[in-house]
């Protein structure tokens, strides 16, 4: 179980996350006036009590652009505590969630299937991932948090945070990729030789340069779908 003090002012803002890495459930804890943003369909269970308002968050503009791009809804949550409460937020597929301190302020970037919630001033924003999303074989964009406070990122599988140092370069198959500092440097390139980028099961990779701290997951929901696509009746 993982906990943490969130101090915000003269606010204490408690959570912890239980249950990882397969099934892991964040646990919030507010004060009356504190507030949590999550994504449609996250909440597991609120206790105490709690006003939601449902807005399409970053105005307007923003949310159209994750409709359209980021695969993501346009409509966020607002929990917003009226006295002693909390609320519980799950993921959509089984894995771990991880927190990411954006309290000293930051940028992150984030695939879109992998925002969970954030605390603070934080603005969830498109970023434009160009031709090279679609080289990777995933969404020309992700996901872009920004400002000060905290954020929630989920995975499918076990989660990992790698910090690497300047000069170092990681490669990641796209799909296991979860969110990286925005500052980092990055590529899409072919996985190997032409023998292994077609025969191989990778195809495109992810090149990290640090300075960077990147988070991956142990799970690729592209491969589980192709699994079970041999266990289900084929239609006539």
């Amino acid at each position: 179980m993982k906990t943490a003090i969130i101090k915000d002012g003269e606010n204490n803002m408690q959570y912890r996350i239980e249950h990882g890495p397969a099934y892991a459930v964040l646990k919030v804890r507010l004060e009356a006036g504190e507030s949590i943003w999550a994504e449609p369909g996250a909440m597991m269970l609120l206790r105490g009590p709690v006003r939601v308002e449902t807005r399409a968050y970053g105005g307007v503009l923003t949310a159209l652009k994750r409709a359209l791009f980021g695969g993501e809804s346009f409509f966020l949550n607002r929990y917003v505590a009226e006295g002693p409460a909390e609320v519980w937020l799950v993921p959509g597929t089984p894995g771990d969630i991880a927190t990411i301190d954006m309290q000293g302020g930051g940028s992150w970037i984030v695939q879109d299937t992998s925002y969970l919630a954030h605390s603070g001033d934080i603005n969830v924003d498109v970023a434009w991932r160009g031709l090279r999303g679609l080289i990777a074989e995933g969404e020309i964009v992700w996901l872009k948090l920004e400002g000060r406070g905290l954020a929630w990122i989920s995975s499918y599988g076990a989660i990992d945070k790698i910090d690497v140092p300047p000069g170092e370069k990681v490669v990641i198959d796209n799909f296991h990729f979860v969110a990286m500092s925005a500052d980092a440097k990055w590529s899409v390139r072919k996985f190997g030789d032409l023998k292994s980028f077609i025969f191989g099961g990778e195809g495109f990779v992810i090149e990290i340069e640090g300075p960077a701290t990147v988070y991956v997951q142990s799970r690729m929901l592209p491969l589980f779908a192709r699994l079970l696509q041999k266990f289900l009746p084929r239609q006539s």
